[in-house]
C-alpha cells in the first residue's frame, strides 16, 4: 500500500479508498485522528467540556467518514481535512443541542458550531511560522499544521490545556486561573513553559 510519506501519497490512498480498499481509508483516516481530536477540544463549548469527551466525537466523526467516503469529491489535504471538520461540527452541533435541551445554556461563550471549528483550525494555523509564498511551501506548511496538532495533543493535560484556553479560546489568565485551579501568574508561567515544551517536540519530531 502507497505510504502517506511518499511522494505520491495522500492522493494514491485517496484514489485506493475510492475503489474500495479498506486499508487504504484506514490509513487516511487514523492520520487526522489527534488533528481532529484537538479541533474538537478547541471548539467544545466551556459547559460542554465536562459532560462529552473529544474522543469519542472524533470517533463518530471518523466512523461518519469511513461510511461516506465515496461523497468526498476532494483530492488533497485542504479539501480533505475541510470536509472532516465540516462533519466534526456536525457532531459536535449534535451534542449541542442535546445538552441544551437537558441544561442552562452560557450565551456568553457560545458560537456557531461550525464556526468555532474554522476558528480552531485557523488558530493551528497562526501558529506556525510565518505565511509560505510558493505552493510547495503551503503544502509544507499544511503538513505541518497536522503534525502541531499531534504535537499538542501528545502533551501532558495541563500543557494541553492551558495552550486550548489562551491561544485557541484567548481567555484571560484570571479566567485560566480559576479553571485550572492556579494564580494568574502561575497559569501564564504554565503556559510559557508549555509553548517550550511543545517547541522541543516539534524540533525531536514527537
Amino acid at each position: 500500500m502507497v505510504s502517506m510519506e511518499s511522494p505520491r501519497g495522500l492522493p494514491a490512498l485517496i484514489d485506493a479508498a475510492r475503489k474500495g480498499d479498506a486499508a487504504a481509508l484506514g490509513s487516511i483516516l487514523g492520520a487526522y485522528r489527534s488533528y481532529l481530536r484537538l479541533i474538537a477540544r478547541a471548539s467544545f463549548d466551556a459547559r460542554l467540556r465536562p459532560k462529552c469527551d473529544p474522543s469519542d466525537v472524533v470517533q463518530e466523526t471518523l466512523l461518519s467518514a469511513h461510511q461516506s467516503f465515496r461523497q468526498f469529491r476532494g483530492n488533497d489535504e485542504p479539501e480533505l481535512l475541510a470536509w472532516l471538520r465540516k462533519i466534526l461540527a456536525n457532531h459536535i452541533g449534535e451534542l449541542d443541542r442535546r445538552y441544551r435541551q437537558t441544561g442552562r445554556r452560557d450565551v456568553g461563550r457560545e458560537r456557531p458550531l461550525g464556526a468555532a471549528v474554522e476558528h480552531s483550525s485557523t488558530v493551528l494555523q497562526a501558529m506556525l511560522a510565518a505565511e509560505a509564498s510558493s505552493p510547495s511551501q503551503h503544502a509544507e506548511r499544511r503538513e505541518q499544521a497536522v503534525r502541531l496538532a499531534d504535537a499538542i495533543e501528545g502533551l501532558p493535560p495541563d500543557d494541553r490545556d492551558v495552550i486550548l484556553l489562551r491561544s485557541f479560546h484567548q481567555w484571560s489568565w484570571e479566567e485560566i486561573g480559576n479553571e485550572m485551579e492556579r494564580t494568574p501568574d502561575a497559569a501564564r508561567l504554565l503556559w510559557t513553559r508549555a509553548l517550550e515544551r511543545l517547541g522541543k517536540r516539534l524540533r525531536e519530531g514527537t
